[in-house]
């Protein structure tokens, strides 16, 4: 675990090698920024990979935004469809369901919410959340606190990295681990 003279930490993945910026979230820590918007070939490599470590399931879940992709890439490769989590109530949703998170990330309280033919697709359902990275698990349990009041059976919760203490959490899967500074 080194960062180099450039600030950056290097992660190697799926085969692929990522020049990581570090940067601080604030003054007693910081941590290598891992984005995958845009970044199709590292989505494409580890799609598979987490697939492989992923129990049964119906019905895959993501919060906007940074976990799109992935819930996108593996929905694609399984031949089903994923549900976004989304950070605000749109104008098209019907009796939504709301839940607050509090992002190691995001300096302020957030909501996710769930359209009401979301919530019907969830009920009753194995359900898979899936996202980027999960570092102190406030956002995959905001999710997770979502499906359960959806009705949804959570079977996993699964990010490419877990970074910090999230590695020893034995309810992440995980590909691999992302250190704190």
């Amino acid at each position: 675990m080194t960062i180099n003279k450039a600030k950056t930490y290097t992660l190697e993945i799926a085969g692929l090698t990522r020049q990581l910026p570090v940067i601080p979230i604030n003054e007693h820590m910081s941590i290598a920024s891992f984005v995958i918007l845009g970044d199709t070939e590292l989505v494409c490599r580890v799609a598979p990979e987490l697939i492989k470590k992923l129990p049964p399931f119906d019905v895959l879940v993501t919060a906007e935004a940074k976990g799109i992709p992935l819930a996108f890439e593996i929905a694609r490769l399984l031949g089903m469809s994923y549900i976004v989590a989304r950070k605000s109530i749109k104008s098209y949703m019907e009796n939504p369901v709301i839940e607050e998170v509090n992002s190691i990330t995001t300096q302020k309280t957030q909501i996710l919410s769930l359209n009401g033919e979301d919530v019907a697709q969830i009920r009753n359902r194995r359900v898979v959340i899936v996202d980027d990275v999960i570092s102190t698990g406030e956002s995959v349990n905001a999710v997770a606190r979502l499906v359960e009041k959806a009705g949804g059976k959570i079977v996993a919760k699964a990010a490419i990295l877990a970074e910090g203490d999230a590695a020893l959490n034995p309810d992440i899967i995980y590909l691999e681990k992302l250190p704190t500074f």
